[in-house]
């Protein structure tokens, strides 16, 4: 370490905060579910995961080697590409966490290295098939295959407990849920802390630290996962909200049959070096389960913001990446000028987000009720034209309902024309 340089040790601060910044953006992956169900208290489930990431960022190093060695070319990459790429991916993260939309970290990530390497040295320093087969044909596979299985897993569930009570065994569901949630966090760990291992052991070959090919030191791997571990302790309350309430609801049942799913196909990615999102893997589970009960549904205007979030994360932080890039070459006061504009615009959008607050004591309410709306509890969607409608054409009430209505109106004058004392009317 004595050869690393200030450049590079911003560059690894930088890092680190990226992975804090994955951690409290994809809690919800692990623990929405279980907080949504009342499985566990909100932060005792975020302790939980904090811990379990920390215990699997050690269980295999496969994902960080495809992003130090295989992603990009490592020869020709200056220091400076990987600092302007971590700034692309912090921001999109901190703009999508605002909004509430789970987008993928990972991609966010990816698509960092990939727009400033573009404008750094071209199309030569991008590994076209890599990204094609462990980056997109994962992310489009990863939703799709646990979305699968978490619906039939559902059902199958369902089948099984269906001559039993429900409330008889929702408590054994929620242990199991409690269960599943703990291996979907060392699967995060597992995948996603990996993922800053690999860049920081990039920025370290580039740095000419280490040789290339190397593994990831153990001093990296114990400070991406304690910063993973950390970010996942202060939750990412809001998109909690989204991902335990605002896509469907879920029933102990579905909440385990969702995280088991979701934990399998992260687990088997990591064995094989597939860099796939935990977030796409975890939301499509959550949407196969609330299709794989009987009268289950979908939030699709939820998931129709949070599939253009998906499909916008590669390019537009690439884009933001490839600006910092530009600037960063321009030499020292280029670095300063990324630097300072990342610590002030993080720096709006958390006061941005402080207007309109979400933490443990509020994760499980409605977007609808934090919002004021009308619609159905639970929807977290306005008011349409039909509901609208409905509610101005109310029906008359029925002979109970005007009984419970009724009230006394008290007589014009104090007598009536005969001289008898005034009667009040009911009506």
């Amino acid at each position: 370490m004595e050869h690393i340089t200030l450049l590079l040790a911003i560059v690894i601060v930088t890092a680190l905060v990226f992975d804090f910044t994955n951690g409290f953006h994809d809690t919800a992956n692990a623990m929405a579910t279980t907080i949504s169900t009342g499985a566990l208290k909100p932060k005792v489930a975020v302790g939980m995961s904090a811990v379990l990431n920390l215990v699997g960022a050690f269980l295999s190093v496969e994902v960080a080697k495809t992003i130090s060695g295989g992603l990009i070319n490592e020869q020709g990459i200056r220091t400076e590409v990987i600092f302007a790429a971590l700034v692309g991916a912090i921001l999109w993260n901190l703009f999508t966490w605002l909004l509430g939309l789970p987008s993928s970290s990972s991609h966010a990530l990816f698509g960092g290295l990939i727009g400033a390497t573009l404008m750094s040295v071209g199309t030569s320093g991008v590994n076209g098939g890599v990204v094609i087969t462990k980056v997109l044909i994962p992310a489009l596979a990863a939703p799709v295959v646990a979305g699968l299985a978490a619906l039939l897993a559902t059902r199958l569930t369902y089948r099984i407990g269906r001559r039993t009570d429900d409330k008889a065994t929702a408590k054994g569901y929620r242990a199991g849920q409690i269960a599943s949630a703990g291996l979907v966090s060392l699967a995060h760990g597992t995948n996603d802390a990996q993922k800053t291992m690999g860049v920081i052991t990039l920025a370290l070959v580039t740095g000419g630290v280490l040789a290339p090919g190397s593994n990831p030191p153990m001093w990296v791997i114990v400070s991406a996962g304690m910063a993973i571990a950390l970010g996942t302790y202060l939750g990412g309350w809001r998109i909690i909200r989204t991902m335990g309430t605002g896509l469907t609801d879920l029933r102990p049942q579905q909440g385990f049959a969702a995280q088991t799913s979701a934990a399998t196909v992260i687990l088997a990615s990591s064995h094989l070096g597939f860099s796939l999102s935990t977030t796409q893997s975890c939301s499509g589970a959550v949407m196969g389960a609330g299709l794989g009960r009987k009268g289950g549904v979908v939030r699709w205007s939820t998931a129709s913001r949070m599939f253009i979030a998906w499909g916008l994360t590669l390019p537009a932080a690439g884009l933001v990446a490839a600006g910092a890039e530009f600037l960063t070459g321009q030499g020292t006061w280029g670095i300063a000028a990324v630097a300072v504009l990342l610590v002030a615009i993080s720096g709006a959008i958390w006061l941005a987000s402080r207007r309109r607050p979400v933490d443990h004591t509020n994760v499980n309410e409605n977007e609808a009720a934090a919002d004021g709306m009308t619609e159905g509890a639970g929807t977290g969607e306005p008011a349409g034209v039909v509901t609208t409608a409905i509610a101005a054409v109310t029906p008359p009430p029925t002979a109970g309902a005007a009984q419970e209505l009724s009230t006394t109106i008290p007589a014009p004058g104090p007598t009536d024309p005969a001289g008898e004392p005034a009667r009040t009317a009911t009506v």
